[in-house]
């Protein structure tokens, strides 16, 4: 029996946009099927000219249509959808701000969208990652964390708060920028990690000379004008200290997790305390500190401690929480920030992937909040 074309859209329905995690059929990307025999042709509307993902579009396409009986070839042509479509598309998955002002649904937070991870049904855990002191490799801890999360099957996000110091783009390898839908960004992903950070909007030498206002503004629009997908986890990357961007965190995102990351240098545990601490005073909950640079391991297989030893367990001692886990000083896990290879991807066996991978379960499995949220479920 020839194929026919209910058949085709309904092969199409499970193929998702690999940006957006909606089926083509839903988003209207499908725009005309044409039939020939065993030869088969689908027009493709993508969301914009110079789609990033395109031969991924076209990877997914082609093997759910080729894996019908009575299918030799699929053929795809593009088409791009025009503005009205791409509003469209953003008002379906961001919400109409006419319509639903001063809820979740709306669209960025002047026109009435709140912060969607800070409501009471969100599902996303969101993980504030700080440091009282720059240099402890803070970021580095940021991104393998994130994609040891990914690897036991989350959804994952990060975003860059070190506007000043911004460097996950680089360390996760992300090599293009955010789409733009109608206003609506879609951040890249990679590693099963989506992120966004100021990086995509400045120059790598070129310095944020921004104060708190702006700052604050940039943050907001980092949360509420960036399309999530409400994943399982947020994480954020904070810049050192105890400024201004902590604080505007801490207000938009109320029931984060702090996780302090130290050195284990009695000065560095010293600092790191502070950030703890403030967490504390602004009704953040500290989970965990994780300790990092721990040793470095010659090649005798002896352990050397180069930045001293105790540092973080004493300061989860003093704030009555978990040592998570002891990173070692590998030259690979510092290589692999500077080039964009994650040594969770490139070596998650070793011995400071273990680390991370162990990292990733106790706060999937030990810390996970004893309260459920329930989306469905809704006061009226």
């Amino acid at each position: 029996m020839p194929v026919t074309e209910a058949e085709i859209i309904e092969a199409l329905r499970p193929v998702e946009d690999p940006e957006l995690h909606r089926s083509i059929v839903d988003l209207d990307m499908v725009r005309s099927v044409g039939i020939e025999g065993a030869d088969v042709m689908v027009q493709v509307a993508l969301t914009v000219a110079g789609c990033p993902l395109r031969n991924e579009i076209t990877r997914r396409v082609t093997e759910a249509v080729e894996a019908l009986d009575g299918v030799d070839r699929c053929s795809i042509d593009f088409t791009v959808m025009n503005d009205e479509d791409r509003a469209r598309i953003r008002q379906m998955l961001h919400g109409d701000p006419a319509a639903t002002a001063g809820t979740h649904q709306g669209h960025g937070h002047a026109e009435g969208r709140s912060v969607p991870f800070a409501e009471a049904n969100s599902r996303t855990r969101s993980l504030l990652i700080a440091s009282g002191k720059g240099g402890v490799g803070k970021s580095s801890i940021t991104t393998n964390l994130a994609i040891a999360l990914a690897q036991r099957g989350h959804s994952v996000a990060i975003i860059d708060a070190d506007v000043w110091g911004f460097s996950i783009p680089r360390m996760l390898g992300v090599d293009r920028p955010p789409t733009v839908i109608d206003s609506m960004l879609v951040p890249p992903e990679i590693h099963g990690v989506r992120c966004i950070s100021m990086g995509f909007f400045a120059e790598e030498d070129q310095p944020v000379i921004w104060r708190g206002p702006m700052l604050h503004k940039a943050l907001e629009q980092f949360l509420t004008d960036v399309y999530w997908d409400e994943p399982d986890f947020l994480l954020v990357d904070l810049p050192p200290g105890t400024g201004d961007i902590s604080l505007s965190l801490a207000q938009f995102l109320p029931r984060s997790e702090v996780y302090v990351v130290t050195t284990p240098q009695a000065a560095a545990q010293r600092v790191a305390q502070r950030s703890a601490f403030m967490s504390q005073k602004v009704q953040l909950e500290v989970k965990g500190i994780i300790e990092n640079m721990s040793w470095f391991t010659g090649d005798d297989g002896t352990r050397y401690e180069l930045f001293g030893a105790g540092g973080g367990q004493d300061l989860a001692d003093r704030l009555e929480v978990p040592l998570l886990g002891k990173v070692p000083l590998v030259p690979q896990l510092r290589e692999g920030s500077d080039s964009g290879h994650p040594i969770m991807v490139e070596a998650p066996d070793s011995e400071a992937g273990q680390v991370f991978a162990s990292m990733a379960a106790m706060i999937d499995v030990e810390l996970a909040p004893t309260r459920r949220h329930h989306p469905e479920l809704k006061i009226i």
